[in-house]
């Protein structure tokens, strides 16, 4: 198998997001995005699967290693011999990749999320970093589009933690700020136990959820009003991600948050359809100068 074909298969059989809006890309494009969401997804993988704290800092050392190898030319890794080719080609930077494994380590670690700087910086390592590669990769001009990346990164983030708040409690993490919780009245077994019975919702939770969906909501707001008219062509993909994020911030809207008994995920023909509504609108967007939407 070339390295090319395993990020491909890394990618598509992770059923990520991503890789509905990658198929629209142009075929160099999509290798290096391939790439890159591979790299995340070995990253991601191991402090997710590996119990062990002590092999998974192990693991991470190891690709902290590759990227260093990466930028000298002598990556070992199938991944790895990707991002060489990746790099050669797109204005990559290292320390984005030290970035992502920091995030890593903060997840290994078990260090809890306290206040909204330490989500603020988790977003940030996990998803905006995300972001700057993928522009990167997309092309852009102007450099407020990097405040674009930045805040779609923490939109998307947002959004995945409401999406696997009650999935996330099963492997020990909770990512919203034990401040913010206090502030809530919500303790961690309110967020283990959810909801409970249709007659007993706990309110304080929902509240909380909400404010947490606001912030979500105000990060894509953001994400639109930083990106320049000259980069929107060419950072369309950005938006077709932002899109089927958005789609899974209705459906969660719909489910009333309810992730503890209701499925919050789209399917997959769901996310194609939304890439492609937004694809086709943004094909026309510029000529008729229509403003930047993600409800699809």
């Amino acid at each position: 198998m070339t390295p090319e074909k395993y990020c491909e298969d890394k990618t598509r059989g992770s059923g990520s997001s991503f890789f509905y809006a990658f198929l629209f890309l142009a075929p160099e494009k999509r290798r290096a995005m391939m790439a890159l969401y591979a790299f995340c997804r070995e990253v991601d993988d191991i402090a997710d699967e590996i119990k062990d704290k002590d092999v998974a800092m192990q693991k991470l050392s190891f690709w902290q290693d590759e990227v260093d190898r990466v930028y000298a030319g002598q990556a070992r890794h199938p991944v790895g011999i990707e991002l060489m080719w990746t790099i050669k080609h797109y204005p990559i930077e290292k320390e984005q990749f030290t970035e992502m494994i920091e995030g890593m380590l903060m997840d290994v670690s078990g260090k809890p999320i306290v206040s909204e700087d330490d989500l603020t910086l988790y977003c940030y390592r996990v998803a905006g970093v995300v972001g700057l590669m993928s522009i990167a990769v997309f092309g852009f001009k102007n450099e407020a589009s990097k405040s674009f990346a930045l805040n779609m990164g923490e939109a998307l983030q947002l959004t995945n933690i409401l999406r696997d708040v009650y999935e996330d409690t099963k492997i020990g993490r909770i990512y919203l700020p034990q401040q913010t919780r206090a502030k809530f009245k919500v303790t961690d077994q309110d967020i283990r136990d959810g909801f409970g019975e249709d007659e007993g919702v706990n309110q304080n939770l929902k509240a909380l959820l909400q404010y947490v969906e606001n912030k979500a909501k105000q990060a894509y707001v953001d994400a639109l009003a930083a990106l320049p008219a000259e980069d929107r062509r060419s950072l369309c993909p950005s938006l077709m991600m932002g899109a089927i994020y958005y789609a899974h911030l209705a459906k969660l809207e719909l489910i009333n948050f309810d992730v503890w008994k209701k499925h919050a995920r789209l399917s997959p023909l769901r996310k194609i359809w939304v890439a492609w509504r937004a694809w086709a609108y943004e094909k026309k967007a510029g000529k008729k100068l229509l403003p930047l939407r993600l409800d699809f």
